[in-house]
């Protein structure tokens, strides 16, 4: 007998190379091209590669510089995130289709709980291909999905036959798909706990199982237990129709390196009132301001103020942005500044799922 919940069917669905397949999608001389959405050759950094791209390395957070380097062809595209809303909103409308439970994790992905779905369809995996296959015939773009017993396990599927794929691990595959799987692989386990697992001998889903719940949280403290019930296909949590924001932040990167908290004063005005339209646009207010810095050498610092009360307005997000600027003194040049604001005013709302027993 399982100890795991077999009783929910749960897709996650992620779309292939979003952005820049949107771009390909918009301009056709584009298609088949290595594509960088955002960045340049000279600076900045990529928010999104396309399959051509990434054939030679190009990846999402890599410098322009580098990028270019990698791929000497590598055309540059500005991002246009209200295109990509606008055809993140119309995948949406497909995704409710089957469900109200759709939980969205960005503009190009989501997890859809189809356990009980408006089409009466009991396969999971033939509503994902159904899904996959409107989303390319009314968009004209391709989505790749996972499918299982929970949103761990699908999410890690989902990456499983990317571009263009998907894949379903049923009940009686969990145990054996988890404990093959590379730990690289396990989402939530990032480049220095894979580096420390390896340290300890930790290579697969396998040998994590191994270990005593005492050992994951010694070495692991709190994700020690995630670690050690998510290897057994133990994850409970609830797809979340009402996902509740922690944190609301803008940031941008300059053209050209900043060495005057003037002239970063400047920039700081123009960013808070970025912010101030999103929280303004969701009703969403926060106590705890934090100022991103980004050196000329990549280097990241962060400094943050939590206030007595809530604030959204344009000119107390300043102020305190501008606080923290003069908090101490810069390092070195800087490339990019961001004011982000938690500590929010928003309700969680539990979204009920009922449980039942079914066939993938």
């Amino acid at each position: 007998m399982a100890d795991f919940n077999t009783a929910r069917k749960i897709i996650h669905v992620d779309m292939d190379a979003f952005y820049a397949s949107v771009e390909q999608l918009d301009n056709p001389e584009l298609r088949g091209k290595p594509l960088a959405v955002g960045g340049s050759e000279h600076r900045g950094v990529v928010s999104a590669a396309s399959y051509e791209a990434r054939k030679f390395g190009v990846r999402s957070a890599l410098s322009g510089v580098l990028a270019k380097k990698y791929c000497p062809e590598l055309i540059f595209v500005r991002p246009r995130f209200d295109r990509y809303k606008e055809i993140s909103q119309k995948i949406r409308k497909i995704f409710l289709d089957y469900t109200d439970l759709v939980e969205p994790l960005s503009l190009d992905e989501a997890y859809l709980d189809v356990t009980q779905n408006k089409k009466g369809n009991p396969s999971a995996t033939l509503i994902a291909q159904e899904i996959r296959r409107r989303i390319y015939d009314e968009l004209g773009l391709t989505a790749s999905a996972g499918i299982s017993i929970n949103k761990f396990i699908a999410k890690v599927a989902s990456d499983y036959n990317k571009p263009n794929g998907q894949k379903t691990v049923t009940p009686s595959e969990v145990i054996p798909f988890l404990e093959a799987l590379p730990i690289g692989k396990f989402y939530g386990v990032g480049k220095v706990t894979r580096d420390k697992m390896y340290q300890l001998g930790i290579f697969t889903g396998l040998d994590l199982k191994q270990k005593p719940l005492e050992f994951l949280e010694k070495h692991f403290g709190k994700s020690g237990g995630y670690y050690y019930h998510i290897v057994r296909g133990i994850h409970n949590s609830e797809v979340k129709p009402e996902r509740v924001a922690k944190s609301v932040a803008t940031e941008h990167t300059f053209n050209e390196n900043l060495t005057s908290e003037i002239f970063m004063e400047e920039k700081l005005e123009t960013i808070a009132a970025e912010l101030e339209r999103r929280l303004r646009r969701y009703n969403i207010a926060g106590k705890t301001v934090t100022l991103k810095i980004k050196y000329s050498d990549f280097s990241l610092q962060t400094r943050s103020k939590t206030l007595p009360y809530f604030i959204s307005d344009k000119s107390l997000l300043f102020d305190t942005a501008k606080e923290l600027l003069y908090q101490e003194r810069m390092k070195d040049s800087v490339r990019l500044l961001g004011i982000s604001l938690n500590n929010l005013n928003t309700e969680v709302k539990k979204a009920v799922v009922v449980q039942l027993r079914f066939d993938f």
